[in-house]
């Protein structure tokens, strides 16, 4: 194998190709925006489901170190009305095929895994095009140049790769999530923590379906609680409010909730942050692009979609089989792009497909969905 790897961003979906490359002797670059690991808080709670993000970490042979970082009893839900009546509550059995972990932990693990040098980071894409001789040429914001023969773009919904192989960009699904952390909460936010429970909680309105807002959180590690406050509003409402003013932007949501159970409200109202807007964004169901030689995407830059718990399974199942894709044919690229992108676009209509199946019934019958889950499970 004599074709270096380039790829674009060091999230989930393009640490898991390079892992993959890396364990079958195949040489890779990740080149990162963020200056560093620590630059961001890395999200929140993940599970990664067994028919997809296992087998990418199996492909990586990281199960012991994945299973390492899992959070015993975390696949817990509960779902209450919006005075507080509990509606459902289902245990963690230790049986289910989703175990929790924190995404930064997740996201350490695959660096660890990685020859020193591989991730190069504060190397923010300004640009990229196709040379003449069909290499791929990346610019960076400093101003430095990569000449690449195979380019995968792994940069998340705003993809700087993606116009090399498509015009299609995100749109806003009519929702966003407005987070909220609550810290040390047995301590100091004892009513909050047992509203939530041992797992996951979501709390719905006899009107969510039509009024398209609901509260959710994750018992995180730490005693942290992670919630997400789901608002159906135009971007322009959102941008209407203050965000840098904490006060005031946290009473402006809360006041979204008025009548709901306290102890449900202090997710936002308690908070230990400020609230941070998170506008949902798809690309068209179905997307897809010609062959475009010596490139490709893998994760939300080729898929995204309305949140369902797939989104970070799905891009680290790109990233392990584009690698096996590579491996299979070392010496024919466009035979490896071809062979994964053959498998990429119709799973990834289909789980688009799902995604927004989902949110719908998620916001028209929660307990429904739930039920119906727990049942097929």
């Amino acid at each position: 194998m004599t074709t270096h790897v380039t790829i674009i961003g060091a999230g989930l979906g393009g640490l898991t190709l390079a892992r993959v490359l890396h364990v079958n002797g195949i040489p890779a670059t990740v080149y990162e925006a963020e200056d560093s690991p620590m630059a961001r808080l890395q999200g929140g709670m993940l599970d990664i489901h067994d028919y997809n993000g296992q087998l990418a970490l199996q492909a990586a042979d990281l199960m012991d170190e994945f299973r390492a970082i899992v959070l015993e009893g975390r696949q817990a839900t509960r779902v209450l009305d919006r005075d507080g009546t509990l509606l459902m509550d289902e245990p963690d059995d230790g049986t289910g095929g989703r175990p929790e972990v924190q995404r930064g932990e997740l996201r350490q693990i695959l660096l660890d895994s990685l020859p020193a040098g591989t991730v190069r980071w504060g190397h923010k894409v300004s640009g990229t095009r196709t040379l003449d001789d069909g290499r791929h040429e990346v610019t960076f914001a400093d101003g430095g140049i990569v000449v690449t023969g195979l380019l995968v773009g792994a940069d998340g919904a705003w993809s700087r790769v993606r116009p090399l192989l498509s015009d299609a960009t995100p749109e806003y699904v009519g929702r966003s999530f407005v987070e909220t952390y609550l810290f040390d909460s047995e301590t100091r936010h004892p009513t909050a923590a047992k509203t939530v429970g041992g797992g996951s909680l979501f709390v719905l309105a006899p009107d969510t379906g039509a009024s398209g807002k609901w509260i959710g959180a994750h018992r995180e590690s730490g005693e942290t609680l992670h919630a997400y406050v789901t608002l159906a509003k135009p971007q322009e409402w959102f941008a209407g409010i203050d965000f840098t003013d904490s006060a005031a932007a946290t009473a402006r949501i809360a006041a979204e909730f008025d009548g709901w159970a306290p102890e449900i409200t202090a997710l936002i109202t308690d908070s230990d942050t400020a609230p941070v807007v998170r506008p949902l964004n798809s690309l068209p169901i179905g997307h897809r692009w010609d062959r475009v030689p010596g490139a490709t995407l893998v994760g939300d830059a080729a898929h995204l979609s309305p949140p369902d718990g797939e989104g970070a399974n799905l891009a680290m199942q790109d990233g392990a089989e584009l690698g096996l894709a590579i491996a299979a044919h070392p010496d024919d690229i466009e035979a490896a792009l071809t062979a994964y992108e053959d498998v990429l676009f119709p799973r990834s209509a289909a789980a688009a497909t799902a995604a927004v199946a989902t949110n719908e019934a998620i916001g028209q019958d929660l307990i429904g969905f739930f039920t119906q889950n727990e049942q097929t499970a």
